[in-house]
């Protein structure tokens, strides 16, 4: 049984991130969990009324999100009706990260699942200020699926790696899983011009090859350039379907969210994008 959540904020990107998740695990028994995290709607308008004034707009907020929830449970049940998922509905007064860890924490969650904008967020950028902020600080494994992406099963996933981070069990298992479900291509991209491996590196790469049993997992290496370029140009060379990245100090990734804007380092994927948090939890 797996525990999916997904946040929403009702717009169509997260539609879309629903329609995705109930995709991919359309065959499994799953728990989906729709949350909504309101506090910043409650705080943000309301800075200096009174403290009765504010605890109706509270309530109205909450009372809001609910019904929107409820409604959005009816009518996938509704669309879908797979007796293999249970959906619940999950209103939330706190900022969408805590939310989100609380959760996690509380239902034991697997994956989450969210577009990579909001209904707020410009057309121009890669991802919105919110995925950034769940990028960097849930602890919990997240995709986040593009507004623009039909969904196809994930044939081809790309993982580059530098084999320096000690990968964590739990979360190798989901990439076997998904792996193993659509009989899938893992293609492990180390972008160096070296080839030789240090006993850290050959240490890591062989307990990943041994956490992968149901991948059809293959090694790449590309000599250093842009990495950012270098796995773009293999996403769209090779019609990759996933790209899976590691969260972890002085990785690649963490430098990418730690830009002032994320679009900086230019790594602007088309397809769905699985960030693997290596912290704890």
């Amino acid at each position: 049984m797996k525990n999916i959540l997904i946040p929403t904020d009702f717009s169509n990107n997260a539609d879309h991130a629903i329609s995705y998740a109930l995709n991919v695990f359309k065959c499994e028994r799953a728990n989906f969990y729709f949350l909504h995290a309101y506090a910043d709607e409650v705080y943000g308008p309301y800075h200096k009324v009174d403290a009765e004034t504010f605890e109706k707009q509270k309530k109205t907020i909450a009372d809001d999100s609910e019904d929107k929830l409820n409604k959005l449970v009816t009518e996938t049940q509704t669309k879908t009706h797979n007796p293999l998922h249970k959906y619940e509905a999950v209103p939330a007064f706190e900022s969408l990260v805590d939310a989100l860890n609380n959760f996690a924490d509380l239902k034991n969650i697997d994956l989450i699942i969210m577009g990579t904008k909001g209904k707020t967020a410009s057309s121009k950028i890669t991802f919105g200020s919110n995925t950034v902020q769940v990028f960097k600080y849930v602890k919990c494994p997240v995709l986040a699926v593009p507004d623009q992406y039909d969904y196809s099963q994930p044939k081809k996933i790309l993982f580059p790696s530098n084999y320096m981070i000690p990968y964590k069990r739990r979360e190798l298992k989901l990439l076997d899983i998904l792996a193993g479900e659509f009989k899938a291509e893992v293609h492990s991209l180390y972008i160096s011009d070296f080839v030789d491996l240090s006993h850290r590196q050959l240490d890591n790469k062989k307990f990943l090859e041994e956490s992968l049993p149901h991948a059809r997992l293959s090694f790449v290496t590309k000599g250093v350039e842009n990495r950012a370029k270098a796995i773009s140009t293999y996403i769209t060379d090779h019609k990759m379907d996933l790209l899976v990245m590691v969260n972890s100090r002085h990785s690649f990734l963490e430098d990418m969210l730690y830009k002032s804007t994320i679009d900086e380092i230019g790594l602007s994927p088309t397809i769905p994008f699985l960030v693997m948090q290596n912290l704890s939890r």
